[in-house]
């Protein structure tokens, strides 16, 4: 179901991605919340995700680290603000290689018709910080881990 949509209009301070994936929104959830499935998901294939940290309730924090083949290692983290499951997830993202550049994301989780239609949006302190997001290389490591977890719902 790789419908993956990127939006990022000249001059804002957001990006929006949709996807849609072919599992009930309550397995989705749990796949963004729960340790052990987070870590057979998120990030890129030829990376290990080692979640540090998730605690997914107001207040919690999160911290996953990517170790690539060659061991190099890059590390993520923030607090949840809001986990109302299974529809909406709302927390803090920063990049550890970039202190201080912290965005505000919100997953909100809609179902129909058996898939679930997610739209992520993730608010940026100013232009420039959305704009290296996405110079990043965001949108291939976002189609790619999304991928994964189409696999890891499919898997069950």
């Amino acid at each position: 179901m790789a419908d993956l949509q990127v939006v990022a209009d000249p001059g804002t301070q957001q990006i929006v991605v949709t996807r849609s994936f072919a599992a009930p929104r309550e397995l989705v959830f749990k796949a963004f919340t729960d340790p052990d499935a987070v870590r057979r998901w998120w990030g890129l294939r030829d990376s290990e995700t080692i979640v540090d940290e998730l605690d997914a309730r107001p207040g919690g924090r999160w911290r996953f680290v990517q170790r690539s083949g060659d061991g190099d290692e890059n590390g993520f983290h923030g607090v949840f603000h809001e986990a109302t499951a299974p529809e909406r997830i709302v927390y803090t993202f920063e990049w550890e290689g970039l202190p201080g550049h912290v965005l505000l994301e919100t997953v909100t989780l809609e179902e129909q018709d058996g898939k679930t239609h997610m739209t992520d949006t993730s608010v940026f302190q100013s232009v420039a910080d959305r704009d290296g997001m996405l110079q990043s290389g965001m949108e291939s490591g976002a189609a790619e881990s999304f991928d994964r977890l189409d696999d890891f719902l499919a898997r069950g």
